[in-house]
């Protein structure tokens, strides 16, 4: 049994040796290893978010602020922190409700909506606006540097448009069970507000 256990003891010190080799130490005191980090999913300097009152030019009344407060919520639960003050926040997050849709998909006997699907479409531009860095959209990321010259016979370089990220959530409801428009919609909000704050994490 004492072999048995010195045995199992060096093994133990060669894989956590092994282990710390394997892995290594990034700023901020956190450490990768196997291809796994303890950093958050978060940008490199950006730790704030201004999320004005998302714009909405549709008739569903009040999908903006639903919008709004989920995506707040989301951002607050990914390590981000919203802020109020846009001046002393590093970004900004716009988002425009343009779209939205209800189909039939199964009737009743009585040619009644028994299932049916609502989708909306919301565009979204995150803008960076740390100092250096105004011009840059972090949704569709591309470098630019105001300063950097144009090489012979080249046009300078003009800052990217804010070509907006689209994002097309949808939900299904019965109305025999309890569904209702409302519930589908609070649904797709909620499914958006998760596909927006992914789009804002670094995979590392």
């Amino acid at each position: 049994m004492c072999h048995f256990h010195r045995r199992t003891g060096f093994a133990a010190t060669i894989l956590v040796v092994g282990l710390v080799f394997l892995s290594g130490c990034e700023s901020g005191g956190h450490f990768t290893l196997l291809g796994y980090s303890t950093a958050p999913p978060i940008h490199e300097g950006i730790r704030t978010v201004y999320v004005p009152i998302a714009a909405n030019t549709t008739y569903l009344i009040g999908i903006e602020q639903i919008l709004t407060r989920a995506v707040v919520q989301e951002i607050g639960a990914s390590g981000y922190r919203v802020t109020s003050d846009r001046n002393r926040a590093d970004s900004e997050l716009v988002m425009k409700v343009v779209a939205n849709r209800k189909n039939t998909i199964i009737l009743n006997q009585l040619a009644e909506n028994r299932q049916a699907e609502i989708g909306i479409q919301i565009e979204v531009v995150w803008r960076d606006l740390r100092k250096d860095h105004e011009g840059n959209i972090l949704s569709n990321p591309k470098g630019f540097d105001p300063k950097e010259k144009p090489l012979p016979g080249e046009p300078r370089a003009q800052a990217p448009q804010a070509i907006p990220l689209i994002v097309t959530p949808t939900a299904t409801f019965t109305p025999e069970v309890g569904g209702s428009n409302q519930s589908a919609y609070q649904l797709a909000v909620n499914r958006a507000a998760r596909q927006i704050v992914n789009m804002m994490e670094v995979w590392r």
